[in-house]
């Protein structure tokens, strides 16, 4: 595949220079990408900076227009869209449980279309004979989008169309590894907005570092590691650059003794499972009470057991995971696990084929020291741990310094609420876990995050307060 190339002002870019993207099934070059410089870095946030004064002055309902027909636009594009999400990213189609690179696409147009709903309604604090005190919401500015390559094409939506429809105007960098999907998309939606509203780049993650150090972008939001997201943090002191950050996620969930295990295993394995297990809020630890412990793992092993692995074109439940420094870091956890005595009741060993592929792994008899629960494993692997006294698993769960999501599962729910709040994370499930929707705030605590994403106050994120006061007499 050939042809991408980056939006800059509602031009399309080549780029001085380029890189390959690898197509994760076969370790294969799918495609060459234009690799932008800081000449095209510049020029984009010129063009969004350009164009800022006039898209903000739109009113919010011509704004959420544009959106409304960005989503129109991509929904009669979808199937090309998803056939490309699958070929770079690896995501079946389809996949388990229908969760693939059709649902993701799906999933960005059930975000744009609430989204675009949202309004930013003048707030009045104070109205008498003294003063009238309004407070408004006016946009941040431009807006510096970096996306990893789990969901590529999803999280961008999730960035950019708040942004926009607060009034703001976008710089986008996808991740190198999956650039592809992003530009194309972009590229099909460019005319629904005045030039410059919508720019995208691509490259390395230097060009990523540049956007946050960049006295021309005023907020940055970012989904991928803590450790990069640290790293954004110090760039973006320079301007005082306003952050929203979606970092890792290694969640807990703690399994009481009083569910129906064959009701609840297959939800766990779901949630577990999502996206190969390339979601930051993935359930990752699982705590099973002691009594129960035995019967679920041999659940969770036979749903491992029933479930493929392999191309997409082979329409699997699971496809690779999406790239090498990925699978070697799975590979290696999975060893160290092996080395210190863990039991592996399926999977543990990567597939004998090209490509990035990793079977579906359950780990029982596993320690909480172990880098496999330590560490977020961000592929198809789950170590189950045992427990006897709440007390002592809910100060496990919050050990780390991780907090982006958590679950208890059990038969009372008014138990299982009240345990879940204790734990020290941004969104806490009850008999589920990785749940969102476009309408309820999602963020991480501790040094999962900055931020939320979603809904109204995922939209506030993107504005700016302004208290008008008016003097009366």
């Amino acid at each position: 595949m050939t042809g991408y190339t980056m939006l800059i002002n509602g031009e399309a870019v080549a780029g001085d220079e380029s890189f390959d993207v690898l197509n994760p099934s076969t370790d294969k070059v799918l495609a060459t990408c234009p690799s932008g410089s800081q000449e095209d870095l510049e020029n984009a946030v010129a063009a969004a900076k350009g164009a800022l004064p006039d898209w903000s002055a739109l009113p919010i309902e011509e704004r959420s227009a544009c959106l409304l027909r960005m989503a129109d636009r991509l929904e009669e594009n979808l199937a090309a869209l998803a056939a490309l999400l699958s070929a770079e990213q690896g995501k079946p189609v389809e996949g388990y449980a229908g969760l693939g690179a059709n649902f993701e696409v799906g999933g960005c147009l059930a975000w744009i279309r609430y989204t675009a709903g949202l309004t930013l309604p003048v707030e009045v604090v104070q109205d008498n004979e003294q003063a009238r005190i309004e407070v408004h919401r006016k946009p941040v500015g431009v807006v510096g989008s970096i996306t990893p390559w789990n969901y590529p094409l999803l999280i961008t939506c999730w960035h950019i169309v708040p942004a926009l429809l607060a009034g703001c105007s976008v710089v986008v960098k996808p991740s190198e590894y999956t650039p592809l999907t992003v530009l194309k998309a972009m590229h099909l939606v460019a005319d629904l907005f005045p030039p410059g509203v919508l720019n995208v780049i691509a490259g390395p993650g230097a060009v990523g570092a540049a956007m946050a150090a960049h006295g021309g972008i005023n907020k940055i939001v970012f989904t991928g590691s803590t450790a990069t997201g640290k790293r954004i943090m110090e760039a973006a002191a320079g301007n005082i650059k306003r952050l929203t950050l979606e970092l890792g996620g290694n969640d807990a969930a703690i399994v009481l003794p009083d569910v129906d295990v064959e009701e609840v295993a297959g939800k766990i394995f779901a949630t577990s499972m999502i996206n190969n297990g390339q979601t930051c809020a993935a359930l990752k630890r699982l705590y099973v009470h002691d009594d129960i412990y035995d019967e679920l793992c041999e659940a969770l092993a036979r749903l491992a057991a029933s479930v493929t692995t392999g191309p997409a074109n082979e329409a699997p439940d699971f496809g690779p995971l999406q790239n090498r420094q990925q699978f070697n870091k799975v590979c290696a956890l999975a060893d160290a696990a092996a080395r210190e005595g863990a039991v592996f009741l399926s999977g543990g060993r990567p597939l004998d084929m090209p490509g990035y592929f990793f079977p579906v792994t359950i780990v029982r008899d596993i320690q909480d020291s172990s880098e496999l629960v330590t560490t977020e494993q961000f592929g198809p692997i789950l170590p189950v741990m045992r427990f006897t006294d709440i007390d002592d698993v809910i100060r496990r769960s919050n050990a780390l310094e991780l907090g982006l999501g958590g679950s208890v599962w059990s038969a009372d729910t008014v138990r299982a609420t009240e345990l879940a709040s204790r734990l020290e994370c941004g969104t806490a499930w009850v008999n589920d876990h990785a749940a969102i929707q476009p309408d309820a705030p999602f963020g991480g605590a501790k040094e999962s995050g900055l931020g939320v994403e979603f809904g109204v106050h995922g939209l506030l994120e993107y504005t700016q307060i302004q208290t008008v006061q008016i003097c009366k007499c």
